[in-house]
């Protein structure tokens, strides 16, 4: 690609080592500037990855090189960000969650409209191959009517991770195994099985007493097909695990771990079958056994698909539509746990933790 699109990063914390090593290796993007106001972790940051070290916020702003904005910050800081972004002309990649409420993601789906820019929202796994496969065998009907979409996502994270930052140890910034890690198969199962209508849910700490949050979440889901929904969810499981999906069908079941298809099992069999079932052999960690412990290849895909985007002039394959009711039935999971009582989806707007 002659002329790479113009990246810029706000936020350099953990996370932003993998949206550097996407862009860094992607022949679609480039790095321009990254900004944080925490002078140590800028300055390695683009030692590491490259590009210049903006002024601040607004400084990345004014670069006309930059054409997107990778939104990197504390999660209830999202639409802080988002939304100057997106005034200023960017297109804009937000890290899931799309925010803590629902009416701050629906401040930045309203800016997004306002000024006629794009944004993606981090929810990468959805890219994934087995997932990708799993999906289009329920868009086809091959599974026929949907009963069940399970995920089991038993991950371990040692007390160090929920105090290397302030937020990482504040439920209403976003923390808590919930949120924080469950979100992207919360949001799975929402991709594969539909829009919910009822959650119930416990949570729990097991393992972090130093951290007044849950490491630890039961969830049970009933979908607007019909179908039903679990999610088990930890980080306090040694020494962890990949992350487990299972969706079954009247006609077929197929389940995944990490990348890898572990069962594809469908009553009509077709010659694609023997390659599906090959997806992920040899693939990389997906998370479990530690915070750094997954790709940059993800992020790579979900960023030159925004740079698609902008040229085909779509959408992009996850938008803050797309994940604000993943949101809206995290939430429900917390009113759910907080009360004892099972919660009726849709939640008000101004729904929090």
């Amino acid at each position: 690609m002659a002329d790479k699109m113009g990246f810029g990063i706000v936020g350099c914390g953990l996370v932003s080592q993998f949206h550097g090593a996407a862009i860094l290796n992607s022949e679609k993007a480039e790095l321009i500037a990254a900004a944080d106001p925490d002078e140590e972790r800028l300055n390695a940051f683009v030692e590491k990855y490259g590009g210049e070290k903006a002024a601040s916020f607004e400084a990345l702003l004014a670069d006309e090189r930059i054409d997107v904005v990778n939104i990197l910050t504390p999660n209830a800081m999202h639409a802080s960000f988002a939304v100057p972004a997106l005034e200023a002309g960017k297109h804009v990649i937000v890290e899931k969650p799309p925010e803590m409420t629902l009416a701050r993601t629906d401040e930045i789906i309203e800016a997004s409209r306002r000024a006629g820019r794009k944004v993606a929202i981090c929810l990468q796994v959805r890219m994934r191959e087995s997932i990708r496969a799993i999906k289009a065998a329920i868009d086809s009907g091959r599974f026929g009517r949907l009963l069940e979409g399970d995920a089991y996502m038993k991950w371990f994270r040692p007390t160090d991770y929920y105090l290397m930052d302030d937020w990482r140890s504040r439920r209403e910034q976003g923390a808590g195994v919930t949120i924080q890690h469950a979100f992207h198969y919360i949001d799975l199962l929402h991709h594969l099985m539909g829009p919910a209508t009822r959650v119930e849910a416990r949570m729990t700490n097991l393992m972090h007493p130093e951290v007044e949050l849950e490491d630890t979440l039961k969830a049970f889901i009933e979908f607007e097909n019909g179908a039903e929904g679990l999610i088990e969810a930890s980080t306090a499981l040694w020494p962890g695990r990949p992350p487990r999906i299972e969706v079954n069908g009247e006609d077929g079941t197929a389940i995944t771990e990490g990348e890898i298809m572990l069962a594809w099992d469908f009553r009509d069999e077709r010659p694609e079958d023997e390659r599906i079932m090959q997806i992920g052999r040899g693939s990389v960690a997906a998370g479990g056994t530690g915070a750094a412990d997954l790709s940059y290849e993800e992020h790579m895909w979900l960023i030159d698909d925004m740079v698609d985007a902008i040229a085909e002039g779509r959408d992009p394959y996850i938008t803050p539509r797309d994940a604000r009711h993943s949101l809206e039935i995290a939430l429900a999971m917390y009113h759910s746990a907080d009360s004892g009582e099972v919660v009726d989806l849709p939640l008000p707007d101004d729904a929090a933790v």
